[in-house]
C-alpha cells in the first residue's frame, strides 16, 4: 500500500536522524568513558608515521567518527605534544578507520542487534560506576545504529515503485558533479560522514538510489567529512589549521580526482561487492586506503612545501583587544566590583593557560618568534594584575564590612600567583629550551614522555583552578588541593627516576639532567600557584586547618 508523501517524508528523514544520533551516541561514550586513556595513548603512539596512521585508524573505530580524532589533534598539535606531520599522519589514519567502520556497521554483526540493545539498557540502568553507564551507552548506540539502518530500509521502500523518485535519482546518476556536492553539503550539516556513508549505502541496496549516484555521494561524503574538520578548526592555531588544509587537499582533492577517474574510464562493475551499497561501502574504504598508502611516505615533504607555499599569518587574537571587566562605576557596589574582579582573573587566567599549554613545545623545537610572543603576553599579564591591585585596593578603601576587604586581599593574592606562574611560563621555560636548543641537546624517550605526561596532568589541573576562580564551589576548591598534593609527589617520583637513569649513565640524560630536573620544578610550581587559588575558599568554609584539608 502507497503511503502519503507526508507520512514518507516523516519516515525517512527520523529513521535518518535516528542513525546521526545513535553514531554521534557511540562517540560521546568513548569519549566520557575513555577519553582521558585514548589521548594519552593517541600522543604516546605518533613517534612515527605508521604508528600515527594506525593509532589514528583504531581511534576512529572506536569513536565512529574521524572528526573526532580532529578534534584531539588539534589539542595534541596546539599543545606541543606532536608535530604537524604526525598530524597529518593521524588524519590520514583516522580516515581509514572511519571507512572500516561502514564495513562493520553493514556487515552481520546487526544480527546481534537485540543483544545489544539489551545489555547496553541492563548496564546503563544497574551501573553505579561512571564509566560502566557509558560502556552501556556504547552498546545502546551500536544497537541503535542498525535499528536506523532497519527504519531507513523499510521506509525507503516505496520509492523503489515511485515514478517521481526514480526520475529524481536517475538524474542524480546522470549529473554526478551535482550528486557529489549534494552529498558533501550533506555530510557537513550532519557532521557525520558516516553516517551520510550508511544512508547512501543502505538506499542502495534497496534499489532507490543507482550505483552510480551512490558512488558518486560516497565521494562526496569524503569532502563533506573534510569540510566538519575545517570548520571546527577554524579559531585554532596556525599549525592545526596547516595540517587540516592539507588533509583538506589530500582527500577532498582525492575524492574529485576519483570521481573523475571513475567515470571516465568506465570502471564501475570493476568494484567488488554483492550488492551496489557494498560496491559503495568497498569504495569509500579502497578510496582512503589508496590515500594512505600513497601519501603517507611524503607527509613530510607535503607539510614542508606547505608551509613555504602558504605561509599562514596567526590565528591568534590579540589579546590587547580585551576590555578590561574592571569597572570604575562599580567601585561604590563593593560586591559588584569583587565580581569585575573575578571575571578579570578568569580573563587572566585564561591567558596564563594559552601560554602554559604552548610553551612545551618549545623545548621540541625552540622557536625564537614564539618565545617572544610568550614574553609579550607575560608584559601584558604584568600589566593587567598591577591594574587589579590598584582597582581591589579601592574597593577594600571604600568598605571594610562584610569582609570585603579580606576577600580583596585574597583576589589580589590569586592576581600575584596567576602573574608568578606567568613569569615561570615566559622565562624559564623559553630560557631552558632555548639552552637545550643552543647546545644542540636531546631528552631521552623515557624521560621527555615523563615531562609531556606531567605538562598534561599540571595543564588539566590549571583548567580545574580557573573552574574553582569561576564558580567558587569549595568542593572543586577541595579537589584542587588534593591534585596538589598529587601533583607534589608525582614531580617527587619523576625526580627519583631520572636519578635511576642517572645511576644506569644514560648519555641523553647525563647531558640534560640539569634542564630536565628545573623544568620539573618550573611545571610543578605552576600548578601550585593555580592551586593556591583554592585555599582561601577552603579556608572560609572550615575545610583548611594548618595549609592542610580539615579531616571529616
Amino acid at each position: 500500500m502507497e503511503s502519503h508523501p507526508v507520512i514518507f517524508l516523516l519516515n525517512i528523514t527520523s529513521a535518518a536522524a535516528l542513525l546521526v544520533w545513535a553514531v554521534r551516541l557511540v562517540r560521546t561514550g568513548f569519549e566520557r568513558a575513555f577519553g582521558d586513556q585514548l589521548g594519552l595513548w593517541l600522543r604516546r603512539s605518533t613517534t612515527s608515521r605508521p604508528s600515527a596512521a594506525g593509532c589514528g585508524a583504531a581511534a576512529a573505530v572506536l569513536l565512529q567518527s574521524s572528526t573526532a580524532v580532529v578534534v584531539l589533534m588539534a589539542s595534541f598539535l596546539s599543545a606541543g605534544n606532536i608535530g604537524g606531520v604526525a598530524g597529518l599522519a593521524l588524519l590520514l589514519g583516522a580516515d581509514v578507520g572511519s571507512a572500516l567502520v561502514t564495513q562493520v556497521l553493514t556487515s552481520q554483526l546487526a544480527l546481534v542487534e537485540p543483544l545489544l540493545l539489551l545489555a547496553g539498557v541492563l548496564i546503563f540502568l544497574r551501573a553505579r560506576q561512571r564509566r560502566a553507564r557509558q560502556v552501556g551507552r556504547i552498546l545502546i548506540g551500536l544497537a541503535l545504529i542498525f535499528i536506523s539502518l532497519d527504519l531507513i530500509r523499510a521506509a525507503s521502500s516505496p520509492l523503489v515503485e515511485s515514478p517521481a523518485a526514480s526520475g529524481a535519482m536517475a538524474y542524480l546518476a546522470r549529473d554526478l558533479v551535482t550528486a557529489f556536492a549534494v552529498s558533501a553539503v550533506f555530510a557537513w550539516l550532519v557532521h557525520s560522514s558516516v553516517a551520510a556513508i550508511l544512508l547512501y549505502a543502505t538506499m542502495a541496496t534497496q534499489g532507490v538510489l543507482p550505483l552510480e549516484a551512490a558512488l558518486a555521494m560516497v565521494l562526496g561524503a569524503n569532502l563533506g567529512g573534510c569540510l566538519i574538520a575545517l570548520l571546527l578548526t577554524l579559531q585554532s592555531a596556525a599549525s592545526v589549521r596547516r595540517v587540516v588544509w592539507l588533509n583538506l587537499a589530500l582527500r577532498g582533492g582525492g575524492a574529485l580526482v576519483a570521481l573523475a577517474v571513475l567515470f571516465s574510464w568506465d570502471v564501475l562493475q570493476q568494484i567488488p561487492g554483492g550488492s551496489a551499497g557494498q560496491q559503495a561501502i568497498n569504495l569509500h574504504l579502497a578510496f582512503n586506503l589508496a590515500l594512505l598508502l600513497l601519501f603517507l611516505p611524503f607527509v613530510g615533504a607535503l607539510h614542508r612545501a606547505h608551509e613555504r607555499l602558504f605561509p599562514m599569518a596567526r590565528a591568534e587574537a590579540n589579546p590587547l583587544a580585551h576590555r578590561s571587566a574592571l569597572d570604575p562605576e562599580a567601585l561604590s557596589q563593593p560586591k559588584r566590583a569583587l565580581s569585575c574582579a573575578v571575571r578579570e582573573l578568569v580573563h587572566i587566567g585564561g591567558l596564563v593557560e594559552a601560554m602554559f599549554r604552548r610553551s612545551i613545545g618549545l623545548m621540541d623545537v625552540y622557536d625564537a618568534a614564539e618565545a617572544a610572543r610568550l614574553a609579550e603576553t607575560n608584559a601584558l599579564i604584568e600589566r593587567l594584575s598591577l591594574e587589579l591591585r590598584l582597582y581591589l585596593a579601592q574597593v577594600q578603601a571604600s568598605d571594610r564590612q562584610d569582609k570585603i576587604g579580606t576577600r580583596a586581599f585574597d583576589l589580589a593574592g590569586v592576581g600575584a600567583n596567576l602573574e608568578a606562574a606567568a613569569d615561570i611560563v615566559a622565562q624559564t621555560i623559553p630560557r631552558l629550551a632555548a639552552r637545550k636548543s643552543f647546545e644542540k641537546l636531546t631528552f631521552s624517550d623515557d624521560g621527555w614522555q615523563e615531562l609531556t605526561e606531567f605538562h598534561e596532568r599540571v595543564l588539566r589541573n590549571v583548567q580545574l583552578g580557573i573552574s574553582v576562580l569561576m564558580n567558587d564551589e569549595s568542593e572543586l576548591a577541595e579537589k584542587l588541593v588534593e591534585e596538589k598534593d598529587k601533583v607534589r609527589d608525582l614531580a617527587r617520583q619523576l625526580e627519583e627516576r631520572h636519578l635511576f637513569r642517572l645511576q644506569r649513565g644514560l648519555e641523553e640524560t647525563l647531558n640534560t639532567s640539569s634542564i630536565h630536573l628545573e623544568l620539573l620544578r618550573a611545571i610543578k610550581n605552576v600548578n601550585t600557584a593555580f592551586a593556591m587559588i583554592a585555599y582561601p575558599i577552603l579556608s572560609q568554609s572550615g575545610k583548611l586547618r594548618d595549609s592542610r584539608l580539615a579531616s571529616d
